[in-house]
């Protein structure tokens, strides 16, 4: 019967040095006796090594994000090319990191390159934060001696992608915010205030308004049943978010449906578009061959629609068909694409030419964000407008019409 595997635990230990001066410090481990192995191979003669325990009330850690890996990535970048050592240049970045959890995987990478990792194997333990075309890249500039100017390249990539990422998330975001925002307020007004002039009509015995009878029914049904429609709502959210998760089917058709969405989808579009050059610019520029480089490019789209049509394209091109003519016929990608990846292809600039594509998209992304979110402000302020001043007119409308009568 299989038994899992034992988990990394942080021991602290204390020893002496080649020169007999102590010294002490945290080392990751799957147990003690590994542990002093890997002491003994750094020239440290250890006397004590034990569990690292852990305070009662910890503190909660910050979790990683992707922007966190591209700061160490270009810390780490700037540090090589100032000819700062790989282990160095790692307990330099770690000191500096603000966020404690990256410091903290930091300092695991240094421990295993120090103890006879490459960078690439040493990263490649951590898939949750580097993925395979990052493992890849560094592994690539590790081969070639040239790490530092990869970890350039990787760092501008991640900072770009990371950018685009987030301007799309923004993209999105926005218009569910505005929803959410005139239900609330909507909600608020059909519960508190809208009951509160129920009242003070009831007294009146006079017929109120058609609109203001509506508003009133409205109001009714939301207060007997808002509970209800909020487990509802929680529901569904749960439930997609669970689907998205566990089910690829509908994963894949939620990705074609954001495709052909007015407003959202040109920019998400947009951003697949520009994820496909700056990959295949970065991983070409890296020496990593064609067909391998696809195979990165394919993952970093972020829509099944485009995923497809690379997996298409390098077929096309392991049969030997040139990428311009490859990516004609997946259909999917804007002619000016397919037109500089020919210029490339026939002046061998490719990955200049995707580069320049690729930043050309990411600026149109940026403006159609920005066109977004001035677009949207002012229909915040309408739909907001009408919702609440529909409601205040039906609240005082009855009482205008007493005026009238007196």
């Amino acid at each position: 019967m299989a038994t899992n595997a034992p988990s990394r635990q942080t021991f602290t230990w204390s020893g002496k040095d080649r020169n007999g001066q102590k010294t002490s410090g945290e080392m990751d481990g799957m147990s003690i006796s590994l542990v002093k192995a890997q002491l003994r191979k750094q020239g440290v003669i250890p006397t004590k090594v034990k569990k690292k325990s852990k305070p009662l009330f910890a503190a909660r850690k910050k979790a990683i994000k992707p922007m966190d890996v591209a700061n160490f990535t270009r810390q780490l970048a700037t540090m090589m090319k100032t000819g700062v050592p790989l282990v160095q240049s790692f307990e330099i970045v770690a000191d500096g990191l603000d966020n404690r959890s990256m410091a903290e995987l930091v300092e695991k990478i240094k421990d295993d390159v120090s103890g006879g990792d490459s960078f690439a194997s040493a990263i490649a333990k951590h898939p949750k934060y580097f993925d395979d075309l990052f493992c890849s890249l560094v592994g690539a500039g590790e081969d070639s001696g040239s790490l530092d100017t990869m970890l350039d390249r990787v760092a501008t990539y991640k900072e770009k992608t990371e950018a685009m990422k987030t301007k799309v998330k923004k993209a999105m975001k926005y218009p569910i915010t505005i929803i959410l925002i005139s239900v609330v307020v909507t909600a608020i007004l059909l519960i508190k205030v809208v009951p509160t002039f129920e009242n003070i009509f009831s007294s009146f015995g006079a017929e109120l308004p058609v609109f203001t009878r509506m508003v009133i029914s409205l109001s009714e049904v939301v207060q007997e049943w808002w509970f209800m429609a909020f487990i509802i709502s929680a529901a569904a959210t749960t439930g997609y978010k669970e689907a998205m998760h566990r089910s690829e089917k509908f994963a894949h058709s939620i990705d074609r449906l954001a495709l052909k969405l007015p407003v959202i989808g040109p920019i998400i579009n947009q951003s697949a578009v520009a994820r496909f050059a700056r990959t295949l610019s970065t991983t070409f520029a890296a020496g990593v061959p064609l067909v391998n480089a696809l195979d990165s490019v394919a993952g970093a789209c972020g829509n099944i629609v485009y995923e497809e049509a690379v997996y298409k394209i390098r077929n096309d091109v392991t049969s030997g068909q040139q990428l311009q003519f490859a990516m004609k016929s997946a259909n999917v990608f804007p002619s000016m694409l397919i037109q500089m990846v020919g210029i490339g292809e026939e002046s061998g600039t490719l990955d200049e030419m995707l580069d320049r594509v690729a930043s050309r998209y990411e600026d149109e992304v940026d403006d159609s964000v920005d066109s977004l979110s001035a677009m949207m402000e002012p229909m915040i302020m309408s739909v907001l407008g009408v919702l609440v001043g529909g409601l205040v007119m039906a609240m005082y409308l009855p009482i205008f019409q007493m005026g009238n009568v007196v």
